[in-house]
This record gives C-alpha cells, sequence and structure tokens, in this order.
C-alpha cells in the first residue's frame, strides 16, 4: 500500500506555485512601468544627472525683481450676487423699468399675396409645399364661405412694404403662380 505523502511535501509544492506566481506579478508591473515611462518620454533618473546636452547648454539668466513693497491698497470685495423678491421682479412694479415701445408698424396695413383658393385641402397643401419649394413661406387660411363652403386659402405674408410685395409677386409670376394682392388693416388691440 502507499504511503500518504507527508505534509512537508504539500507545503513546498504549494509554496512554490505561489512563489512563481508572486515573482510574475512583479517582473509584469516592473515591465508595464518601463514601458509606461518609454512611451510617455519621461525618465526618471535623467533629472539627477548632467548628461553631455545640458553641459553645453548655456546656463539661463534669472533676473530677480528688487523685493516689492507692501501694497497699501484695500482689497477688492467680490461682488455679491443679487438677491430677487418676487414681487419686486413682476413686471411694471419697477420705476426704473423702461415703458414699452408701441408698435409703429401696427398702423400700417398688411399685404399678403394669395396664391389660390382651393376646396380641397390636398390642392392648398400641394400649393403650399410649391412655393416652399421656391423659398416662399406661405399659410393656409380655412374660411366657411356662406352658400359656398369651406375655402382653404393658400396666402403668403403678412408683407409690410411695397418693395417686398413686388419682389415676391415677380418671383410667383416667374414659376407660374398667379397671385392677388390682398391689403388687410390692422385691428387695433386692447392693451389689459
Amino acid at each position: 500500500m502507499a504511503k500518504p505523502a507527508s505534509s512537508k511535501s504539500r507545503r513546498a509544492g504549494g509554496s512554490s506555485v505561489f512563489t512563481g506566481v508572486l515573482i510574475g506579478l512583479t517582473v509584469g508591473a516592473v515591465l508595464a512601468v518601463g514601458v509606461a515611462l518609454f512611451v510617455t518620454g519621461n525618465n526618471p533618473f535623467k533629472s539627477g544627472a548632467a548628461t553631455p546636452e545640458m553641459e553645453k547648454a548655456p546656463t539661463p539668466v534669472v533676473e530677480v525683481a528688487p523685493t516689492a513693497t507692501p501694497d497699501t491698497t484695500p482689497p477688492v470685495e467680490p461682488e455679491t450676487a443679487p438677491s430677487f423678491d418676487f414681487y419686486k421682479v413682476l413686471p411694471g412694479d419697477s420705476p426704473n423699468e423702461p415703458q414699452p415701445v408701441p408698435d409703429t408698424t401696427a398702423n400700417y396695413p398688411l399685404y399678403y399675396l394669395q396664391a389660390g383658393a382651393f376646396q380641397n385641402a390636398d390642392d392648398a397643401d400641394n400649393l403650399k409645399a410649391q412655393l416652399a419649394l421656391l423659398g416662399v413661406e406661405a399659410e393656409i387660411q380655412t374660411t366657411d364661405i356662406a352658400g359656398k363652403g369651406m375655402f382653404h386659402r393658400v396666402r403668403v405674408g403678412p408683407l409690410r412694404a411695397m418693395d417686398e410685395v413686388n419682389s415676391t409677386r415677380s418671383l410667383l409670376t416667374q414659376n407660374n403662380i398667379p397671385a392677388t394682392l390682398v391689403k388687410e388693416a390692422p385691428v387695433p388691440q386692447e392693451k389689459p
């Protein structure tokens, strides 16, 4: 019958594996640090020793400024953040707040170029898409006309100046889209 192995032989085999792993880890860590230093160009051993390149280079001259006299200006305090009170922030409560400027363009009429009016909404959408391809922004207004039914108007605007109206109308005419000028007087609105 075979004799069981003694406890001493088991320890020797177990410790040799542990020692091998420990040596492998140490060698790996040293190699990793060496590769990292080589790749980054850092050499920790160069800093203390003078190299031939350093001996040839002239010694830099450092000028030392005369000692400054103590600064007698008072320290600048940082600006404090403004504190807001809800009731003071509300519009119109502050006397320093500028009055709103009335819209001077509200007194002038608004011009629209009506490119078409259709009972079918799809036809109006097609014309709006055609105008968009030309770079003209249009809107569709749906209106119920007594005795005739629903109509979808395709309008370009509002345009404020006649120069703008004429240039847009000529663009539409060049692309075979007839347009009718519609002038709307602005409706005065009540201010609260």
